[in-house]
């Protein structure tokens, strides 16, 4: 949302927009930090809503959230990504008929088993304005039987933030301070429950990753709940930086995306990574069956590989010995998303 804020920033004479966070994301490591690196304000409103299952925090953002909605009575409510709070915040707005904009709207991995799929494909059903990051989501949406007006394909507006703040990932550390060289290292992270609730699947997955190291640094930002869910099972995890296999507690934006700029490799599964690799022009190893994503398989630099380690193993060796993919940079991740977004909104006297 901060390229967003800072392109209504630019018509503040006669927009006003507010953020809320609800909550969801509350790591420090994971949520203020971004915020601070980003350059935005402080939210106009916390809801300070986290954990409890899926429908308890769907259930509480909407209760919260709703009273906001109420007092403030926007003529707009703009909702991004597939997580819990884009629902919720969505539903509101339409059960009080406020008009709704949701931001990478389209994305289908087709596997209703992933919470994030049935947020997508419900707030998609509610939205007034789709704002589509490549072709595929104009597809899905097409076949869904939207109406073709309210399909905007507009970019990747995370692809402005990775740009403007260019400068400081250039010159961030983190590679100096971990003892590793450009291109001479694999970055990993996991967090989905398909590959890290599954304790006998995800030890698999460490076993390999620290055999791995034996021949190339690893680095391993781990998220929260793949820790926690080692150390249920009585694995005490170690962040000292101390061997090739480096495991850290999860680092701020700017140190992540130059960890990622420079990887030989990035090992994950996660939806947004995968876009910043093809626009980074990394190798990404993507241990998922689907993506909702498919354009950086498609004309990208991301190899879907599902989730059997040997397959996984395979890639990342073929990958080691050379064979890499060419990919393009898709159309619109030009660092111009928001504006374009923005000014769709504002010509539609929102």
């Amino acid at each position: 949302m901060a390229p967003i804020c800072k392109a209504f920033n630019r018509y503040s004479n006669s927009t006003r927009h507010k953020l809320c966070h609800t909550g969801q994301h509350f790591d420090t490591k994971m949520s203020q930090i971004f915020f601070d690196q980003l350059d935005l304000p402080n939210p106009d409103f916390y809801l300070g809503i986290n954990g409890g299952s899926q429908t308890e925090m769907t259930a509480r953002i909407m209760q919260e959230f709703e009273k906001i909605a109420l007092a403030e009575k926007p003529d707009l409510i703009l909702v991004p990504g597939d997580v819990n709070s884009t629902l919720a915040c969505g539903l509101v707005a339409s059960k009080l008929g406020i008009e709704i904009g949701h931001i990478e709207s389209g994305l289908r991995s087709f596997d209703r088993s992933m919470p994030e799929e049935i947020n997508r494909i419900v707030t998609d059903v509610i939205a007034d304005h789709l704002f589509v990051t490549e072709q595929s989501g104009v597809d899905n949406l097409t076949m869904e039987g939207v109406d073709k007006n309210k399909i905007h394909l507009v970019g990747n507006v995370m692809i402005d933030s990775l740009i403007n703040l260019l400068p400081q990932i250039n010159q961030s550390s983190i590679l100096q301070s971990m003892n590793i060289r450009p291109e001479e290292y694999i970055l990993v992270t996991f967090h989905r429950p398909s590959n890290v609730d599954e304790f006998d699947y995800l030890l698999n997955l460490i076993n390999y990753l620290n055999e791995l190291s034996k021949d190339i640094p690893i680095v391993f930002p781990i998220h929260p709940r793949t820790r926690n869910n080692l150390q249920n099972q009585g694995i005490d995890i170690e962040l000292e930086p101390t061997s090739n296999f480096i495991l850290t507690e999860p680092i701020g934006y700017i140190d992540f995306l130059a960890l990622t700029k420079s990887a030989k490799i990035v090992i994950t599964d996660s939806g947004g990574i995968q876009e910043e690799t093809t626009f980074l022009q990394v190798q990404c190893v993507t241990v998922r069956d689907n993506t909702e994503r498919p354009i950086t398989v498609d004309i990208g630099t991301n190899h879907l590989v599902g989730t059997d380690i040997n397959d996984v193993k395979q890639t990342v060796t073929s990958i080691l010995n050379g064979k890499l993919k060419k990919g393009e940079i898709p159309q619109y991740w030009d660092g111009r998303t928001s504006e374009r977004i923005v000014n769709i909104l504002l010509k539609n006297e929102i």
